[in-house]
């Protein structure tokens, strides 16, 4: 169940359980059991480098299906975002799966949509970010902590911390700054995408 009830800031698009708890525990041991590479970050090149000053985590390559599955998700759900974010979106792009180990982190940025670069990011309206994990306050067995989806507004001091779930889906436009901050216990493992 979707819930666009717009709010100040952060104005957030959710929907609890975006993908099934069946097809979520599936997807963590296709990603868990994969090798990944060092994430890419955009600004300084075109086609994205490695920084892990600025970005410390995996991408992993699950099966063709599995992407097109979560692509063919993202597309059936995009006109109710548009709606929520009274915007035109054409597209997505393609997911990134991720895995964040204990220290990993992603330091405060915005996707897209802010007209500082000429990259093609720039064209990012909206991001996505699907959980794969459970967050926890404590250590637990099959959770993490830290990880935390952080939104910040520098203009106000403002910080809003997002707590994720399992198969539950967050939306917010590209030029919100946002992070992830560095996971203390465990594995985070996410889905994230853009429509443009």
């Amino acid at each position: 169940m979707a819930d666009s009830s717009p709010a100040p800031w952060p104005n957030l698009f959710t929907v609890k359980q975006f993908l099934e708890p069946s097809t979520c525990r599936e997807i963590v041991a296709e990603i868990s059991a994969a090798h990944g590479d060092a994430a890419t970050v955009y600004g300084r090149t075109t086609s994205g480098s490695v920084d892990q000053s600025v970005r410390q985590t995996l991408r992993i390559r699950p099966s063709v299906t599995t992407v097109e599955s979560i692509v063919r998700r993202l597309l059936a759900l995009k006109d109710q975002v548009e709606q929520h974010f009274a915007v035109a979106l054409s597209e997505c792009e393609e997911p990134q799966f991720l895995r964040y180990r204990e220290g990993d982190f992603f330091v405060a940025h915005q996707d897209g949509n802010t007209g500082m670069t000429r990259l093609d990011t720039e064209r990012r309206l909206v991001s996505t970010v699907i959980f794969l994990s459970h967050e926890s306050d404590s250590p637990q067995p099959a959770a993490h902590c830290g990880g935390s989806l952080l939104f910040s507004d520098y203009r106000t001091g403002s910080k809003f911390h997002m707590m994720g779930e399992p198969g539950m889906l967050v939306a917010f436009r590209a030029e919100t700054t946002h992070e992830i901050t560095p996971v203390t216990h465990g594995e985070r493992l996410s889905i994230v995408s853009w429509y443009r």
